[in-house]
């Protein structure tokens, strides 16, 4: 049974369809990559799934409930979460901080206790920043708990906003080009880190990425699209030998790659 379902999904702006008849059939502890030329609609895919735009057509299903309709953090509090193309850190927080934006929303104590500084606020507080102190643990960076954002290289603060995902405990974590801007060290930890995330915590991710090793090593299977449509599906081997995509994607690539050497 999947997880996550994507069915049939269609969405313009202004008259330029951005997907069309979009499915995507995810199960439980898999890593979905999504790959396509620029333009292809992967971001919006992942708004859709998200939340953020609502389709023309079609439905978004987690765990076989409809997600269309419900807000962003409506679909949060059911078990998804996002990471962005750029780190959304606020830099004069520290890191642990940072980690626990977000998890107010789950305290008890409301706000007459947080306004008095109550001893069941308290011992929340507490709560709350073990846990985002055992996320931090579980990326390898329990060390830069007290450090503030703005002392963040770019590959830690994308690490940090994945460890700040897990700590809602997800069943789908939607992945915006992670691996954007990485060195070649950064992006080998994150591959290690994301097969971890699935195989420790049971999580399943679904991945856009531009860097194509990464996307072809950590992928369990990979969809590619290309002018918000499908056309390709299945295991990294067969879509590195698929015609289609070579001729819509991995070839404009390698051409790119040629030119750039």
């Amino acid at each position: 049974m999947s997880v996550l379902t994507v069915d049939q999904v269609s969405i313009g702006f202004g008259g330029v369809v951005a997907l069309d008849d979009v499915t995507l059939e995810i199960p439980p502890a898999e890593i979905r990559g999504i790959i396509g030329p620029n333009g292809a609609g992967k971001t919006t895919l992942l708004n859709v799934i998200c939340g953020i735009n609502r389709p023309d057509r079609g439905d978004v299903r987690l765990d076989g409930a409809s997600l269309i309709g419900l807000k962003p953090s409506r679909i949060a509090a059911k078990g998804l979460g996002r990471t962005f193309q750029t780190a959304r850190l606020f830099r004069g927080l520290t890191v642990l901080e940072n980690m626990m934006v977000g998890l107010h929303l789950e305290t008890r104590s409301g706000l007459f206790g947080a306004a008095f500084s109550s001893r069941a606020m308290r011992a929340e507080e507490r709560e709350l920043a073990e846990r985002a102190r055992r996320s931090l643990e579980f990326v390898g960076f329990a060390h830069l708990a007290e450090l503030p954002g703005a002392a963040l290289s770019f590959g830690q603060s994308r690490i940090v906003e994945i460890a700040r995902t897990l700590i809602h405990e997800p069943k789908v974590v939607l992945l915006d080009e992670p691996a954007v801007g990485l060195s070649l060290n950064r992006s080998a930890e994150l591959d290690r880190l994301l097969r971890r995330i699935r195989d420790e915590r049971g999580v399943t991710l679904v991945m856009i990425e531009h860097v194509i090793r990464l996307v072809m090593e950590v992928s369990d299977r990979v969809t590619v699209l290309s002018y918000g449509r499908n056309i390709a599906e299945g295991r990294p081997a067969d879509i590195r030998e698929n015609p289609e995509v070579i001729t819509a994607y991995l070839g404009r690539a390698l051409d790119a790659r040629r030119a750039a050497s």
